[in-house]
């Protein structure tokens, strides 16, 4: 069976990361494009896919099977309850929606319609975390997870010199800033990792270089049920130029060390001590195609989509109770 997928939301991400990464996969076929700007579709480069800015034209292209969303946060709910009433599997960006109300909304209009529904973390899919997941055990007893993930992120920031509608850090648009951004990778991730997620969390949050109205950096401290320590320094104030990526995952035996794995290509290190250094090579599959195969092979009925959105729902409002001062 090839699956037909549509893109709804044109962005950067979209263009850079998602498409290519569609056009890689076996048995996946790009038909559709849906994005209110019609010179974002015009950016995009795919041959022979319908294009439109009427959402509902969208859904109904012949052929489509699955939507990936990619609209900005406060978009999402809209648009997946669409996709879902349409009977269209849907593959949602992170963070799920805005706030919570929105995000139990869309995760419940899906369940009702009986529709698969995958949030988009690729950073489960790079290569040197799929790896680091399968060192887990021969660290002994996992003490700690500590992640940096940072970047530059001005608000007159844009990913190829042209003029660029920066909404991540727009609170109405986003939801906030670093924190509401970054943050939902590195718990994801933690949980992937060690097969238990967080469940306490608190945050810190900063607005000390860029003056837009969301954070600009935030701390994140927590604890998984078994009492591994985790922390998440996540921000859009570190210049590109610094060492600014970095997951270690610490135990009693040994620790595991990636280096600018954090990301959207498949680039980086990892390293195990235990205590001397070795590297560990992994493969070169780029995190986004390897999602995007996963999710295809899902809605084909070739393998089950391992990822319970039940379960990404709980880590979304853990994160925005803790950006909310500990208050649900």
């Amino acid at each position: 069976m090839t699956v037909g997928w549509g893109i709804a939301g044109c962005g950067w991400v979209a263009r850079d990361h998602a498409l290519p990464a569609l056009l890689a996969v076996d048995g996946a076929r790009v038909v559709a494009l849906h994005d209110l700007d019609p010179a974002a579709m015009a950016r995009m480069p795919v041959e022979g896919a319908a294009r439109t800015t009427d959402l509902a034209e969208f859904l109904a292209t012949p052929g489509l099977d699955a939507v990936y969303v990619a609209v900005p946060n406060a978009g999402h709910r809209p648009l997946v309850e669409a996709a879902a009433a349409a009977g269209r599997a849907v593959l949602c960006e992170k963070p799920l929606a805005a706030d919570a109300g929105d995000a139990q909304a869309l995760v419940d209009a899906c369940a009702d319609a009986g529709v698969l529904l995958g949030t988009a973390y690729d950073q489960r899919w790079h290569p040197a975390h799929a790896r680091l997941r399968e060192l887990v055990p021969e660290l002994g007893t996992v003490t700690a997870v500590r992640i940096v993930y940072c970047c530059w992120l001005p608000g007159d920031w844009t990913p190829d010199g042209r003029p660029h509608d920066n909404w991540r850090v727009d609170p109405a648009r986003a939801g906030g800033g670093a924190a509401i951004d970054l943050a939902p990778h590195g718990l994801d991730l933690t949980g992937t990792l060690l097969g238990e997620d967080v469940t306490a969390l608190s945050a810190l949050l900063q607005t000390r270089v860029h003056d837009y109205g969301v954070d600009d950096g935030a701390l994140l401290t927590g604890t998984t049920g078994s009492g591994v320590l985790v922390s998440l320094h996540v921000a859009f104030n570190t210049p590109d130029a610094l060492p600014r990526r970095r997951l270690e995952v610490v135990g009693t035996r040994g620790m595991a060390v990636a280096v600018d794995t954090m990301g959207q290509t498949a680039g980086g290190s990892l390293t195990l001590y235990r205590p001397d250094p070795v590297d560990v090579p992994f493969a070169d599959t780029p995190p986004f195609e390897a999602q995007f195969a996963a999710f295809t092979d899902a809605v084909a009925g070739r393998a089950r989509w391992p990822y319970d959105p039940a379960r990404d729902l709980a880590l979304h409002r853990l994160l925005l109770t803790a950006l909310d001062g500990g208050n649900p």
